[in-house]
Order: structure tokens, then C-alpha cells, then sequence
């Protein structure tokens, strides 16, 4: 009994945990010690008296070593069937006080001793089990009722039984647990067989205290979280997270982790962000620095709406088409170079940012068109006319962009036939000169008109002066 009482009293001292599911853990087996009363529940007449000294431990039996194995499993409902083996030692056996009438078939003499023996027990039974754990919803307590059948042999005598008991288990974690119970067997003896020592087995408690272990439940990963509950079975994972791993260790599952292997925020899905501007380092163009998210977490510091890592002037606001730098305007006439035809020169918008040639301009450039002389007949320059020439040049390129016609006259002297082409020679060969000093090609143009325009009377000597000229005319 000391020895029972001690080892109850370790594992009671071990503390208590969850319960496990039989339809989790299917499979349970039982190892433990068993004690056997042979006293008054032996023998009492009426059968309630068979308990009266339930916890009177002077009539038990213990064989102080591993006694008991029992294998169960779960059927369902809370149900469980189970076979248990048991192996003792009797050393005391209440008996008839006329020892013939402990044969079978003798009657009962009206006195009975308690008397020593030494005889080898060995039980086997087959038991039913109801938990009742789950109905009071009970986490680590969990008390049964069994019924069953079985066999003893005591000695050299043997009978079968029915049994019934009632039993607890106290659940240190989901697979291991204290189990005691206590089972009263009522023997049916054998008629024909003869006793060893005048003894048959007689109805009897045993009590049974035993460690459990519940197994069978499939747990893939190992991760001690069973495949039905496990929502990551095939890795092994925390109880906290339902048997999924959290490798980075932020509390954020691996499956719902962005970023499993990064430490990182739930707000950012489980990943990191560096610079804390709200857009996590794994989407962030520039993770090191604080930035915009619309621009992918780079900053924008001239605000022009180009990242500073694309923009070539990033502290200066500027267009994208220019890279994020402003339009240079050398001129500073307020017209951008892009859309100014005269960089160098300052002009209004409304001439593309060249300045205006006005009224005044013309008529200088044709008071030297009046002065330019020709050699007689021809298109070539008298000397003093290079002079002119030059300061015309000098006029037009005030205008960088300004287009002019050049048009050649001829008093009426000779016919067409002569005239027209004489006419047509002359501006193309002032255009030519004009061209030798800077002024581009495509700004010019140059054409003969004889003497079809007349300023002035052709049968004076003055009229026919005036009528062989040159005139310059804008181009609009």
C-alpha cells in the first residue's frame, strides 16, 4: 500500500494541462500498478455491504512493480473499449472458518477469517469505458464509468467474471495522464474444478493506478498541433498560429507574412520598412530614404513631381519632358530657349521670342535698296555698293527669324525680254551677297519683276532712277 501511495502521490504532484481528444489521440495505452482486495468485498452477504470498507487498505494486495497493461481504443461517442492484462500476488484472503465449506457447493458455516496466503494472481478483462470528462466540459479532470467480462486465475483455481468500476484521469498534456480506477469483479467459479488449498477466486476490488499515453493522431510536420486542427501540416509550426511557423519571428504567420524570413510589421503585411514612410522595403525604390508613395517611397524634395532619383535637377522644380530641371531662357526674355528661335537675342512671345521688326527697319533696308548700282547691263556690283550691302546685312541679322523678299526693278528701258531676266539677276545676286555675310538662305528669297512696278515716271531721267531699285519686304 506505502507503494501505491507514493507513486499516486508523484504523478498527482506533476500538475495538469489540457485535455486530449479521444477522437484526436484514438489509440491509449495504460502501465501502472495494481492492488487487490480480498477482504470484505469478498464475502459480505448483501451485496452494498461489499463496499463498506472500500478505503480499509489492510486487505490489499500490492505487488510493487509494474502490474497492469492495458490497450485501448476509441470507438465514438465519447466510448472507448479496452483490454487489460494484470499480473499480483494475494496475501490475504478471507475464507470460511471450516475449510470444507470453502469448496464449491458447501454452505456457508456462519463464521469467516482473514487469512494469509501466498498465492500468484493473473487477470484478464475486456472493458467498455464512458468518459464523462467531456459532458462537464472539464479540461484536465476527466471521470469514467466501465463495465466488462473477464478472467482470473488464483493459483491453481480460475473463474470468469462480470465487471463494472469507476475510474478518473487526470490529464498532465494532451497525450500523457494519472489514471486511478477501482473495478469490483464477481467471479462465476468453476463447479467441476478442485481448489489448490481448499481456495477458489473470489469476488473481489482492484484498484489501479497508471500512467496514460493517447497516440495515434496524425501529426505530419511534428510540430505536436494534429493535421485536422493544423493549418499548416506540412511544416512544423506554434500552437499560437495554428501549427504554421513564423520563421522571422514578428508574430506574423509565415502564410500570412509578406515577408516571412524579414522581420517585420503587421501593418506592412510582416515586412520591413526601413525608413518608415508607410511603403514596406521590398516595394520601395529608395527603402533608406523617407519618401512618397506615389513615387514608390523615393522622396521628391523640389516637389515638380519627378522622384529625385530620376530628376537631374532634384532641388530645382522642373518639367519631366526636361528631365526635372527647368528651360533654360539664356536670353531672359521670358520665352524658354525651347521655344525661343532667337536664344540670344531677347524678343516677345508673340515673335517666338525674336525681337519684332518694325516699319521703321523696312524702310532703312529699302533706302539702301535704292542706293545699290549695278554695272550697266549687268548684275554685278559698282564698288561704293559693297558698303551698302554690308549695313543692309547688318540690319537683318537684328532679326535672326525675320524673312525677307528681295525684289529687282528696271526703269523701262529696253524691252522685257531684256529686262525681266536683268531684274530677276540682280535680287538673286544681292540675296547672294546678303547670304556671304550670315544672313541663312531660307530667311531670303529673291525675284525679277522688270519694269512691270514702276514708283515713278519712266520719260524722265529722275523717274527712271527711281524706277531701278531694290526693295526688301518682310515676310509674315
Amino acid at each position: 500500500m506505502k507503494q501505491l501511495k507514493v507513486f499516486a502521490a508523484a504523478l498527482l504532484l506533476a500538475g495538469t494541462a489540457t485535455q486530449a481528444q479521444n477522437a484526436d489521440q484514438p489509440w491509449a495505452i495504460t502501465v501502472g500498478v495494481n492492488a487487490l482486495d480480498g477482504g470484505r468485498s469478498s464475502v459480505a452477504t448483501d451485496f452494498a455491504d461489499r463496499f463498506g470498507q472500500y478505503f480499509q487498505t489492510d486487505n490489499w494486495s500490492i505487488l510493487p512493480s509494474a502490474s497492469v497493461l492495458n490497450v485501448s481504443r476509441y470507438l465514438g461517442a465519447n466510448v472507448s473499449f479496452g483490454i487489460t492484462g494484470s499480473v499480483n500476488k494475494m496475501k490475504k484472503v478471507v475464507m470460511d472458518a471450516d475449510p470444507k465449506n470453502n469448496l464449491i457447493g458447501s454452505d456457508f458455516s456462519g463464521q469467516r477469517t482473514l487469512e494469509s496466503t501466498d498465492l500468484m494472481y493473473y487477470g484478464i478483462d475486456g472493458q467498455f469505458k464512458y468518459s464523462i470528462g467531456g459532458l462537464i466540459g472539464s479540461k484536465w479532470f476527466d471521470p469514467d464509468i466501465h463495465v466488462g467480462g473477464g478472467y482470473a486465475f488464483l493459483g491453481k483455481a480460475s473463474s470468469g467474471n462480470v465487471n463494472g468500476g469507476i475510474g478518473v484521469t487526470f490529464w498532465f498534456s494532451e497525450n500523457i495522464g494519472l489514471n486511478l480506477s477501482s473495478t469490483y469483479k464477481h467471479q462465476f467459479e468453476d463447479d467441476d474444478m478442485v481448489r489448490a488449498n481448499d481456495v477458489s477466486v473470489p469476488a473481489h476490488l482492484q484498484h489501479v493506478a497508471g500512467v496514460t499515453f493517447r497516440f495515434g493522431g496524425k501529426d505530419t510536420d511534428g510540430d505536436g498541433i494534429l493535421d485536422k486542427y493544423d493549418e499548416c501540416p506540412e511544416e512544423a509550426g506554434l500552437k499560437q498560429f495554428n501549427g504554421c511557423p513564423d520563421s522571422d519571428g514578428d508574430g506574423i504567420p509565415d502564410k500570412d507574412d509578406q515577408c516571412p524570413f524579414e522581420f517585420g510589421d503587421a501593418a506592412m503585411n510582416g515586412c520591413p520598412d526601413s525608413d518608415g514612410d508607410g511603403v514596406p522595403n521590398h516595394e520601395d525604390a529608395c527603402p533608406e530614404e523617407f519618401g512618397l508613395k506615389e513615387f514608390n517611397g523615393c522622396p521628391d524634395t523640389d516637389g515638380d513631381g519627378i522622384a529625385d532619383k530620376d530628376d537631374q535637377c532634384p532641388e530645382e522644380a522642373g518639367p519631366k519632358e526636361n528631365n526635372g530641371c527647368p528651360w533654360p531662357d539664356t536670353d531672359g526674355d521670358g520665352v524658354f530657349d525651347k521655344d525661343d528661335e532667337c536664344i540670344d537675342v531677347p524678343g516677345p512671345a508673340s515673335n517666338k521670342g525674336c525681337p519684332e521688326v518694325k516699319e521703321e527697319h523696312i524702310k532703312q533696308l529699302n533706302e539702301y535698296g535704292k542706293t545699290i548700282l549695278f554695272n550697266t547691263g549687268k548684275s554685278t556690283f559698282q564698288e561704293q555698293s559693297f558698303a551698302v550691302l554690308d549695313n543692309m546685312a547688318k540690319v537683318m541679322n537684328q532679326f535672326p527669324n525675320a524673312k525677307f523678299a528681295i525684289e529687282g526693278h528696271t526703269d523701262s528701258t529696253g524691252t522685257d525680254k531684256i529686262n525681266d531676266p536683268l531684274s530677276n539677276d540682280r535680287a538673286n545676286a544681292v540675296r547672294d551677297y546678303l547670304i556671304s555675310k550670315g544672313i541663312s538662305a531660307d530667311r531670303l528669297t529673291a525675284e525679277g519683276f522688270g519694269s512691270k512696278r514702276p514708283i515713278d515716271d519712266n520719260k524722265t531721267v529722275a523717274g527712271r532712277a527711281n524706277n531701278r531699285r531694290t526693295e526688301i519686304k518682310l515676310i509674315k
